[in-house]
C-alpha cells in the first residue's frame, strides 16, 4: 500500500512535496505545531506558525481536551471533521487512542445527523461528486483524484442513509465516515482511500425545497438513465484503480441487490449494508450460542425488515447453519421475515424478487402484526433490521422470554433514534434473561444488582479487516466465503468475561488487532481460492500488521 511520501532519504526522512503555506493547507502532509525549528527554516514556515513546538501527544491533548467541552456530540462531529480537513496524521492518532468515545461520533449515530445537516454544516469539499453531467467522461473525473494509488472507494448514491431515507448528495459524510473507519480501524491509509457519491438527484421534497442544498436539485434518474451511469463508473474504476476494492453503500433495496449481483464477478466489490451487515450478526449469533449452548443450525430466527440488511443476514446464516449439516432448504425454513406489511409467506403475490426464496407456507394464516408472528412462529432469536423505531414492544419481548430461556434479541436497526428498543428495556422487559445486541451504542445497563455491557453490532468490526485482507492479499474478487470466515474471526475473539457481562463482541479498544485477525482469514480464502495476486507470505498475520497504517509524523529534514 502507499505511503504518505513519495521518496525516502536514507537518514529516514522523507522530502515534502510542498512548502510554505501550501505545506499547511494540505492534510496529508501537514504537521501544524509540530513541525520542528529546523524543518521551519527548510519548508518556508517561519512565522507561519506559533514559535512553541508542540509533540503529537501534546496536540492530542489538546484536541480532546476542546472536544469533550463541546455541548453536543453534532458540535464534536463539527470538531473532528475540521481536524480531519487540515491534519489527518493527528485526526487518527485522536481516533485510535479514543476509539471507544469517538466512533459514535465520526459516525453511527452522529453521522446520521450530519448527513441531514450537511449542506448547512460544509466546510470543505472530500471526496468526488459524479453526476449525469460527467456521463461520457468519468474518467477523466476519477483522475483529477490526486491520489494515484487508490485502494479502497466508497460509493453511495445517497438514496437509503441508514434509517433516514433519501438524503441525496447530502449523503457525502458516509462515504467520509466509513473509510475514516477503514483508516482508524483497519489501518488503510489514508491516501489510499476515496469517498464518492454518485448525485443522480433526489426525491426528497425537503431537499429540494432546501435553497442551500448542494446536490443535484432535480428527481432522481432511474432505469436505463441511472445504470448506464453506474456502468460508466464501474469500468472506470476498473480502468483508473484497478487495485481498488468498490464498496457500495447506502444504495435503496432495489438497486443494492441487483447492483450487487451484476459487479461481484466483474470488480472487486461487494455491499457493506447487505454482506458486512451480515457477517457482524451471524459473529452475534456466534457468540450467543456459546452463552445458550445452542448451535446455530438450533436457531429460528424471525426478522423485522425484509430489506437488504435482513436478507443479506438471512443467506449468510443459511450458508453458515448448511455447514453445520441442514440442507439449505432446512436452514431457509429457520429463517423468517416481517416487512412493512405482513409475515413473508407464500401466499402473498407482492414480494420483490429478493424476498421470494424465504416466503414459506405455514398453517397460521395472514400475519400483519410482529407480536402475533412472534406468537405463531415460536423464534428463538428476533432480530430488527427495519430502520423503525420502538417495534420490540414491552409484549414482544416479553413473550420472547416466555417461549425462551435466554432469547436473542437484536435492535440493529441505526441510528440510535431508530432501535428497535433500548438495552434497559430488552433486560427489563425479559427479567434480564435477554441476549442483546443493537446497531448502536448503549451505555451499560445495572438491572436487579447485575450490570450488562449491551454488544454493538457494528460493521466497523468487519468491513475495515476484509478490505485490509483484500488490499493484502490483492484479491480480485470478494466472495461471501471472505465474509462467513470473517464472523468466525470475530467470534472467535470474544472472552468468556466478555460473555459474561452480556457483551457478543470484544471490546472496540481491540479493534486493530480484530481487523488483522479478520485480515488474516479473509486473506486466506483469497490464497486457497487463487483470488490473490502474487504468493502468500510465509507469516500472513506478521505481513498484514506491517502494512496496517500508524499515525505518526515523519521528519521531513
Amino acid at each position: 500500500m502507499p505511503t504518505n511520501h513519495k521518496k525516502r532519504r536514507s537518514c529516514g526522512a522523507v522530502r515534502a512535496r510542498k512548502t510554505g503555506a501550501d505545506l499547511l493547507h494540505d492534510p496529508l502532509l501537514n504537521k501544524g505545531t509540530a513541525f520542528t525549528d529546523a524543518e521551519r527554516r527548510s519548508l518556508g514556515l517561519v512565522g507561519l506558525l506559533p514559535p512553541k513546538v508542540s509533540t503529537l501527544a501534546q496536540q492530542s491533548t489538546r484536541v480532546m481536551t476542546n472536544v469533550r467541552k463541546r455541548g453536543t456530540d453534532l458540535e464534536k462531529y463539527v470538531d473532528m471533521l475540521s481536524l480531519l480537513d487540515r491534519n489527518e496524521t493527528l485526526f487518527y492518532r485522536v481516533v485510535i487512542d479514543n476509539i471507544t468515545e469517538l466512533m459514535p461520533i465520526i459516525y453511527t449515530p452522529v453521522v446520521g445527523a450530519a448527513c441531514q445537516l450537511y449542506a448547512h454544516l460544509f466546510r470543505r469539499s472530500r471526496g468526488l461528486f459524479i453526476t449525469k453531467k460527467e456521463k461520457g467522461r468519468i474518467r477523466q473525473v476519477l483522475r483529477s483524484w490526486p491520489q494515484k494509488d487508490v485502494r479502497v472507494i466508497v460509493v453511495t448514491d445517497g438514496q437509503r442513509i441508514l434509517g433516514l431515507g433519501d438524503l441525496g448528495a447530502s449523503g457525502m459524510a458516509i462515504p467520509v465516515g466509513k473509510l475514516a473507519l477503514y483508516t482508524a480501524c483497519g489501518g488503510i491509509p489514508p491516501s489510499a482511500t476515496l469517498p464518492v457519491t454518485l448525485d443522480v438527484g433526489t426525491n426528497n421534497p425537503a431537499l429540494l425545497g432546501d435553497p442551500l442544498y448542494l446536490g443535484v436539485s432535480e428527481r432522481r434518474i432511474e432505469g436505463r438513465e441511472y445504470d448506464a451511469l453506474v456502468e460508466e463508473f464501474v469500468e472506470a474504476v476498473r480502468e483508473v484503480f484497478p487495485k481498488a476494492l468498490l464498496q457500495f453503500e447506502d444504495f435503496a433495496n432495489h438497486n443494492a441487490f441487483r447492483l450487487l449481483e451484476r459487479y461481484r464477478d466483474r470488480i472487486c466489490c461487494f455491499n457493506d449494508d447487505i454482506q458486512g451487515t451480515a457477517s457482524v450478526t451471524l459473529a452475534g449469533l456466534y457468540s450467543a450460542g456459546r452463552i445458550t449452548k445452542r448451535k446455530l443450525a438450533d436457531e429460528k430466527i424471525l426478522f423485522h425488515g425484509a430489506g437488504e440488511a435482513a436478507i443479506g443476514i438471512g443467506d449468510l446464516v443459511v450458508g453458515a447453519m448448511t455447514a453445520e449439516g441442514l440442507s439449505k432448504q432446512e436452514a431457509m425454513s429457520r429463517c423468517w421475515f416481517m416487512d412493512s406489511k405482513a409475515l413473508v409467506d407464500s401466499s402473498r403475490k407482492d414480494l420483490q424478487d429478493h424476498k421470494k426464496p424465504y416466503a414459506h407456507a405455514h398453517p397460521h394464516g395472514p400475519v400483519t402484526d410482529l407480536l402475533s408472528a412472534v406468537k405463531a412462529l415460536k423464534p428463538t432469536a428476533l432480530i430488527g433490521v427495519s430502520g423503525q423505531a420502538a417495534q420490540f414492544t414491552r409484549e414482544i419481548v416479553a413473550e420472547m422470554a416466555r417461549l425462551n430461556d435466554r432469547p436473542l434479541v437484536f435492535a440493529l436497526s441505526n441510528p440510535t433514534s431508530n432501535s428497535e428498543c433500548t438495552a434497559e428495556q430488552a433486560y427489563a422487559w425479559s427479567d434480564g434473561r435477554a441476549i442483546f445486541a443493537s446497531g448502536s451504542p448503549f451505555d451499560p445497563v445495572v438491572f436487579q444488582g447485575r450490570t450488562f455491557l449491551p454488544g454493538q453490532g457494528n460493521n466497523a468490526y468487519i468491513f475495515p479487516g476484509v478490505g485490509l485482507g483484500v488490499v493484502a492479499a490483492g484479491a480480485k474478487r470478494v466472495t461471501d466465503e471472505m465474509f462467513f470466515k470473517a464472523a468466525r474471526a470475530l467470534a472467535a475473539l470474544v472472552t468468556e468475561d466478555d460473555l459474561a457481562q452480556g457483551a457478543l463482541f470484544p471490546p472496540l479498544t481491540k479493534v486493530r488487532e480484530i481487523s488483522a485477525g479478520i485480515a488474516e482469514a479473509v486473506a486466506k480464502v483469497a490464497y486457497e481460492r487463487r483470488l490473490a495476486s502474487g504468493p502468500k507470505p510465509k507469516d500472513l498475520l506478521k505481513r498484514i500488521k506491517a502494512l496496517q497504517y500508524q499515525p505518526e509524523y515523519k521528519t521531513y529534514v
